[in-house]
């Protein structure tokens, strides 16, 4: 009797661990949510659709995208921390502001902690633009103004703390000049804010390249290493005299804990994505250029980009105080 309990007890056990094997290689069984922390029309809702779609076909269900603004990209990944499950069928897009933010003041989740990082996938083309109808040709009449005007030049952004944040505030500090920043929630808004000249400039990424083309807006600077060959006549911040580069590379990460053999899964369909005709045009039409790590090189870049992140926050004196 006590024999056939142990043989009954070691083949339950077995069947448990067979179970868990099957889960794992079944996955996904539904469709999964990719958290989008951007307002629906930008270049990152576009891009990171188009992603999705190819990623969905990979994967054999529906990645769905689920728009969640607001806190300069972080509102997403913190409600996918604080709620979602490690069970790959909650994932987000993960800005840069993720690792900034806790830098420069109380925050609800740690970037070393509370994710599971999947891949890493590309970045933005930034830029400066103003209304077609504004007195500024150039970024010299921007900063000739601004230093006869000191805080009077006003700049839509995504957000504070966010990439076209800071590194407006490192162009100014360079420059000599006071500009005063006008935060909203996205590309959508910020497009609408210069468009309307409710604001005089917009820093944002390539959203605003519709209304390029279309004669609405001034591109004056580009903020990406080499010229952009869509705008081969406007100017790198390099060529400015500011020496610098901003692309803002971002990735996929899922809440902590979850399965490395759903890790890996979702690693090799995002992976594939990015070779797919249709999301290589999609990127190609805002400027965005693939920017591939696995798993493990994306960790790495965490830790050194929050370490390169702190020297530019503190510099700036917007680094949260030490208790």
């Amino acid at each position: 009797m006590f024999r056939r309990n142990r043989l009954m007890i070691a083949f339950a056990a077995v069947g448990m661990l067979m179970s868990a094997s099957a889960g794992a290689q079944e996955y996904p069984t539904k469709p999964i949510t990719l958290i989008v922390p951007w307002p629906a029309g930008g270049s990152t809702d576009i891009s990171m659709r188009a992603i999705a779609e190819s990623a969905s076909k990979i994967l054999g269900q529906p990645v769905t995208i689920d728009n969640k603004a607001g806190g300069s990209g972080t509102v997403g990944p913190a409600t996918m921390v604080a709620a979602g499950k490690p069970d790959g069928y909650t994932i987000a897009q993960i800005p840069i502001t993720v690792f900034r933010l806790p830098l420069m003041q109380e925050v609800s989740w740690d970037p070393a902690k509370d994710f599971s990082y999947i891949v890493h996938l590309t970045g933005y083309t930034f830029g400066v633009t103003t209304s077609a109808e504004s007195q500024f040709k150039t970024w010299k009449d921007v900063v000739d103004f601004a230093k006869a005007n000191p805080g009077k030049v006003t700049y839509a952004t995504p957000g504070a703390g966010t990439s076209l944040h800071i590194g407006m505030e490192q162009i100014a500090t360079l420059a000599g000049i006071k500009l005063t920043q006008v935060p909203f929630k996205g590309g959508a808004e910020t497009n609408a804010a210069v468009l309307g000249q409710h604001t005089m400039l917009q820093a944002d990424s390539t959203g605003w390249r519709p209304l390029v083309d279309a004669g609405k807006l001034r591109l004056l600077m580009v903020w990406t290493s080499a010229r952009s060959p869509n705008f081969p006549n406007v100017p790198t911040l390099k060529e400015l005299g500011y020496p610098m580069v901003y692309d803002s590379p971002f990735g996929i990460a899922g809440p902590k804990g979850m399965d490395p053999k759903i890790v890996a899964k979702l690693h090799d369909a995002f992976k594939k994505a990015l070779d797919d005709p249709a999301v290589i045009a999609t990127l190609a039409k805002f400027d965005m250029v693939p920017n591939y790590k696995n798993t493990e090189d994306y960790k790495k870049f965490v830790t050194e980009v929050t370490n390169s992140e702190l020297k530019v926050i503190e510099t700036l004196g917007l680094a949260k105080k030490k208790n």
